[in-house]
């Protein structure tokens, strides 16, 4: 609880963050442009490749391959848990899960009313994935269900296009035939419009970090999947981190395409020294490293040089963080009453996934830190089993430079001589603070709880594992940090410290690190691949073929190759939209009133659909549309009527989405004053003046709360 009330103090500074400031300062500058185009969602099935979630429950059978997904919900998240690393010293499962009865998904209201009873699951893969798994999941792979509707929400990564997915698992319940579908990517823009996952900011009041949300899912008398009920903020808080980390892959994988120019030699040279600079960063814990004056000539420049033309005015990134959102604020106790218990999954305007969300911040070549960011986030496309075969295969090899550096120390011995206090520091050498344990006055292991190199190296909590003999004055250890052995800013193998104390004065001593110049192997063979044939498709402008980088950077270190992934999916049939555009091209079609037609330009995206959520009242035939539109008129003149308002007045966004406008032509204001709102607006309040003889009347409407509208489909329940 301490950690969330820090946290919660924390974001009292933070109304005007940067992103705000980078924004508002662009105005004075050339637009900037987006990362990934709210309104440019791109094509709904994958112009290449599948989706993790294919590739990894694609099984192969008498050479046909399908997908099968492990039913009940316990078993497919123990498959997920089973592809990756768990942490030895957390209590968290590999695969972070959380439970949120009212949330803002498109799945809200699929539990009405028993929401406690039946809540949705968010599901995030935050871990490494483990030596044995072949597949690449952390933060990679996000999973939503709701058991009421048995329905999964995937957004998966496809790494050959370089993209997020989305995809529908519908009949997911028990004797039910699991279908997997790929999602209309314009409806899931509409509040992923950064193209990736998106998750509340903190408190996470949304979720059972609450505990009043905690103390009502209890009630509920359910178990939910073996999720704990009661828990803190951990889980939700590592979500919201793998949410971010995942949000700057498009910004990778646009400046790697596009950063470096096009696919002659120099640009490929450039991609070649932005990957090695990411294999650095990667190795070596994400440590600073000063470009050299070859990085500065044949990255940076090109770099600066291609973003200058490409993005005068910077690369706007997306904001994958929605407000937090506590749907229990003010409630003393959960109603009872149905209909009391369907009000509280209302959703103000100003909590809406919907609402445009501006820039996290802006991207700009030249600015301090932003090479940084670059390739940080190139480095999170090297998994962690290859970084353990690139290790391996440096120390395999023969004939590397091993320098040393050393620094004098003073050495003090606690009494009873137990234990040596080192402090050793030097302007050309390694700097040092750490403590040795003796037995029988010999030291036999220790820890360093610092030490900084030349060139920008920096470690804390380093232990010291013996790697020979010991006397009283000398002893040699190699050095670990937790299961790693550590590396240098600039890549290099940290090998050796031997520590030695002057017998005359054993205050006095020495203390001499070898340094074994490995990283250079790499660097050599990333130009040969960049020079040869294979450099022109293994650094294209298109997207990272992490995997295929990985095998041929093994095979220059004389390496064995890793066999490829996901052979199973390659045989899958062809990937299937949600509705089959021949379906939607006969609804399209179907003879509808005049009157009608107005509705499908600016409706027919989101609510031409063989889902219910949102409400699919423009599927069907004529009769069927007329029926719907006209059970659906309060809400739909509510949300018509909202773009009158203000933004602060509004209680619901206004539809179509605003961020979705400029796909028609168009942007909030235009949209306001035109002659197509206007239309379908006068259209609804004609039909709710036949319904009542009366006109509508926005404020009548929202007397009892938008959810005690009648619902845009007629209830089954």
């Amino acid at each position: 609880m301490n950690l969330r009330n820090a946290l919660l103090a924390g974001l009292l500074g933070l109304a005007c963050g940067p992103g705000a400031v980078m924004w508002a300062a662009a105005e004075t500058r050339p637009a900037p442009t987006w990362v990934v185009d709210p309104a440019v969602p791109g094509d709904d099935l994958p112009p290449v490749g599948r989706s993790l979630f294919d590739q990894l429950f694609a099984v192969a059978r008498n050479g046909q391959s399908a997908i099968e997904l492990p039913f009940p919900f316990t078993a497919l998240l123990a498959r997920l848990d089973a592809e990756l690393i768990a942490d030895p010293g957390s209590a968290l499962p590999p695969t972070k899960r959380v439970l949120i009865p009212l949330g803002r998904s498109l799945q809200r209201t699929a539990a009405a009313p028993d929401y406690f009873a039946y809540p949705r699951v968010v599901v995030a893969v935050d871990a490494e994935n483990s030596p044995n798994s072949k597949f690449f999941l952390k933060d990679r792979l996000f999973i939503g269900y709701q058991e009421k509707s048995a329905v999964l929400e995937v957004i998966s990564y496809n790494e050959a296009a370089g993209r997020f997915e989305f995809q529908l698992v519908k009949d997911y319940r028990a004797g039910g035939q699991p279908q997997v579908f790929y999602a209309n990517r314009n409806l899931c823009f509409a509040c992923h419009q950064n193209g990736s996952p998106i998750f509340s900011r903190a408190l996470w009041d949304e979720t059972n970090a609450n505990p009043q949300v905690a103390a009502l899912l209890a009630a509920s008398g359910r178990r939910f999947y073996g999720i704990p009920i009661e828990r803190g903020i951990d889980i939700p808080y590592a979500i919201d981190n793998a949410t971010e980390r995942a949000n700057g892959f498009a910004l990778s994988q646009n400046l790697w395409r596009e950063g470096c120019g096009d696919n002659d030699l120099p640009a490929r040279r450039c991609r070649a020294g932005l990957f090695t600079a990411a294999l650095r960063h990667a190795l070596s814990g994400g440590q600073s490293w000063a470009p050299d004056a070859n990085f500065s000539q044949n990255v940076m420049a090109p770099l600066r040089s291609e973003a200058r033309r490409r993005w005068p005015g910077g690369l706007a990134i997306g904001n994958p963080e929605i407000p937090n959102r506590n749907p229990l604020q003010n409630v003393i106790e959960w109603p009872t009453d149905p209909a009391a218990r369907i009000a509280h999954s209302h959703v103000a305007a100003r909590f809406e996934p919907l609402s445009p969300r501006p820039p996290r911040e802006i991207w700009q070549a030249e600015a301090p830190g932003a090479l940084t960011t670059l390739v940080a986030g190139l480095a999170e496309f090297v998994s962690a089993p290859e970084r353990r075969q690139i290790e391996v295969a440096l120390a395999r090899l023969p004939d590397i430079a091993t320098t040393q550096l050393s620094a004098p120390c003073q050495i003090s011995a606690n009494a009873p001589a137990s234990r040596w206090s080192m402090n050793c520091a030097s302007r050309t050498g390694p700097s040092l603070v750490g403590t040795l344990n003796l037995t029988a006055g010999r030291p036999n292991s220790g820890q360093l709880t610092r030490l900084t190199l030349p060139g920008g190296t920096a470690l804390s909590n380093l232990d010291l594992v013996p790697s020979g003999p010991a006397t009283t004055n000398e002893a040699s250890f190699t050095l670990r940090l937790g299961q790693q052995s550590p590396r240098s800013a600039d890549g290099h193998a940290l090998g050796r410290l031997t520590v030695r104390r002057n017998p005359s004065d054993p205050a006095v001593g020495k203390a001499v690190l070898d340094i074994r110049q490995d990283f250079a192997a790499i660097e050599r063979a990333m130009t040969r691949l960049a020079d040869s044939p294979q450099g022109e498709s293994l650094f294209a402008p298109r997207a990272i073929p992490r995997e295929n980088l990985a095998a041929a950077l093994l095979a220059e270190l004389g390496a064995p190759t890793p066999k490829p992934c996901c052979q199973a999916a390659q045989n899958l049939p062809a990937p299937r939209l949600e509705v089959p555009s021949a379906a939607l091209g006969n609804l399209v079609t179907a003879p509808v009133e005049p009157a009608l037609q107005a509705f499908y330009p600016y409706c027919a995206t989101c609510h031409q659909t063989a889902e219910t959520f949102p409400p699919n009242f423009l599927a069907g035939n004529g009769a069927q549309v007329a029926a719907r539109l006209r059970q659906c008129a309060p809400r739909l003149y509510v949300r018509l009527a909202m773009a009158d308002l203000p933004p602060e007045q509004r209680d619901k966004t206004p539809m179509p989405p605003e961020s979705m406008l400029p796909a028609f032509a168009t942007h909030s204001e235009r949209w306001r004053n035109s002659t197509a709102r206007k239309t379908l607006l006068a259209q609804v309040g004609d039909w709710l003046r036949a319904e009542t003889g009366r006109s509508p009347n926005l404020n009548e409407l929202l007397a009892g709360g938008y959810e005690a509208l009648r619902p845009c489909l007629p209830t089954t329940r």
